[in-house]
């Protein structure tokens, strides 16, 4: 029999149901303009909150991650909270910037990420935690799709975001993140912290790889497009807030 240590996370068939259940969610999905199946990222995301000391209701949340925001909304999260309890959904419902079950009725692409960089910046440690490890995911694949075809890359994103979004986006979580998750304190070995310390860097190469590619901008002119971005997501949120009052 094997030994299992106090603290030590352990997978049951909740986890199973939760890997068929995203399956069947995600079926028809794909990566961005690529022939990878959708769920290869959630698996990824899961794995990395499990090799961050996740447990196993964090590791099902990271499956269902996107459960929401892309299919179906509130009602799809109320589903989960009924087949996999309150913890998971609500960890879902920290990780979506919309639950709207209508695309169509979605706020722009700069409103709803300044709006959940805001709610990130208050993020429980928990829910941090799913949403690093899904971003550090996402930037890694920036990373090497940059790195394999350039310029290109920016067309598989929301044209409303382009270079200068995608890469403030980034840059900001790889800001808040760290804080979210807090010191290493409490932890195994400081991996939930280390998982912010990947994304930071994986961000920093990013831009690097930006600055080098003579068919993009120069690192000046990547940084005046940073401060233009952290003009516009200023203007954002005094907006959003001049409108909840």
């Amino acid at each position: 029999m094997t030994d299992i240590s106090p603290g030590r996370t352990v997978l049951t068939d909740r986890y199973s149901r939760a890997v068929d259940y995203a399956r069947a969610i995600h079926a028809a999905d794909y990566r961005k303009k690529t022939d990878i199946p959708y769920l290869a990222h959630l698996l990824a995301v899961s794995g990395l909150v499990l090799e961050n000391c996740g447990d196993e209701d964090q590791a099902i949340a990271a499956l269902l991650h996107d459960a929401a925001e892309d299919h179906g909304g509130q009602p799809r999260l109320d589903a989960i909270r009924a087949e996999f309890g309150s913890s998971v959904a609500d960890i879902v419902a920290a990780c979506s910037d919309s639950l709207v079950d209508d695309s169509s009725r979605k706020l722009s692409w700069w409103e709803r990420k300044v709006l959940y960089l805001q709610r990130l910046e208050h993020e429980e440690p928990r829910a941090a935690l799913v949403s690093c490890a899904d971003k550090l995911h996402n930037a890694r694949s920036v990373l090497g799709d940059y790195r394999r075809i350039g310029e290109e890359l920016w067309t598989r994103f929301n044209p409303d975001a382009g270079r200068r979004g995608e890469v403030w986006y980034y840059r900001r979580l790889a800001e808040i993140l760290p804080r979210g998750l807090g010191t290493t304190e409490g932890t195994v070995d400081g991996r939930p912290y280390a998982v912010a310390v990947d994304l930071e860097r994986t961000v920093g190469e990013i831009r690097t790889a930006i600055a080098a590619n003579p068919n993009a901008v120069d690192a000046e002119a990547l940084e005046a497009e940073w401060e233009q971005s952290l003009a516009e997501e200023q203007t954002i949120w005094a907006r959003t807030q001049e409108a909840a009052t």
